[in-house]
């Protein structure tokens, strides 16, 4: 697993300043930052001779990475995945829905574990119920000139390709909606690493007052957010939940009384369903 034959793996040798650590699920070397003089990042240190003296063990806070046995403690104090203070635009389950006092728990079963009779019950119920309902949706696949140069990049790859193309088409049915213009605060629900806010940002150019808050639960490595720096947007991320995301209470929004735009690509049908409810509320209540 270690690099000390990297053309084994046909990949070359590790980039210089970088983790010299071959991930065989990825293909590839580790690309972490490593400290001076050293081979290996602190999450690969174990491969290293010279650091097998040391014992790593997984966060108890987070078991996606590993820590120094005897610099747990100092670890948990800083590390990303400790409880903070809630901010003020948290209110514990505000999106949760409301819960039926008839409801037990205990009587919620997985649809897997339904017999196929029983299974076949539930579909008659679900066509019953939704009779009636205009439920066929129509696709409005678009595209917008913002990314006519990503899109055409030779150097992209199939999946690159695909995201691109659906951030042009969120992006053209904005415009569409008329809802691509200045001096309003775009949110992105399930931002990730901000790739749809960027090119909104992009499509808008000059645009005056726009602002961007991205919303994303999990910390996110290679943020493109981070990056832009022009006088007449802002970027916020803010890193909660949208179960308990209360946005009349988020200052930026409460400061400015600009118009809110919700926009996403992340989400499930479930949290597009939550979504739908958060700007409901926010256009009765505000702007």
């Amino acid at each position: 697993m270690a690099a000390s034959a990297p053309t084994r793996h046909g990949t070359g040798f590790p980039i210089e300043g970088r983790c010299g650590y071959y991930v065989e699920k990825k293909k590839r070397f580790c690309r972490m930052v490593v400290a001076a003089g050293k081979r290996f990042c602190g999450e690969h240190a174990g491969a290293a001779e010279e650091e097998n003296a040391r014992k790593r063990i997984l966060c108890p806070l987070d078991p996606k990475h590993t820590v120094y046995e005897d610099q747990l403690a100092k670890h948990l104090k800083k590390c990303n995945s400790r409880e903070k203070p809630k901010p003020d635009f948290f209110i514990q389950d505000i999106n949760a829905g409301l819960k039926d006092e008839t409801e037990i728990s205990e009587q919620l079963v997985p649809i897997s574990s339904l017999s196929e009779e029983q299974l076949e019950n539930l579909i008659k119920k679900l066509r019953k119920a939704s009779e009636g309902l205009n439920s066929t949706l129509k696709d409005q696949i678009m595209s917008h000139p913002a990314l006519h140069d990503a899109l055409h990049d030779p150097k992209n790859g199939d999946s690159a390709t695909k995201h691109l193309k659906q951030q042009a088409s969120i992006l053209g049915n904005i415009e569409k909606l008329k809802l691509l213009g200045p001096r309003r605060c775009f949110v992105e629900f399930g931002a990730g690493k901000g790739k749809l806010s960027h090119w909104v940002d992009i499509a808008l150019k000059d645009a005056e007052e726009v602002h961007f808050i991205l919303v994303e639960k999990v910390t996110t490595r290679f943020k493109v957010d981070g990056k832009h720096r022009k006088k007449n947007s802002v970027f916020e991320r803010l890193q909660i939940d949208i179960q308990h995301l209360c946005l009349n209470k988020i200052p930026l929004l409460s400061k400015e009384k600009l118009p809110v735009v919700g926009i996403g690509k992340h989400l499930c049908g479930v949290a597009t369903g939550v979504i739908g409810d958060i700007m409901w509320a926010k256009n009765i209540s505000g702007p």
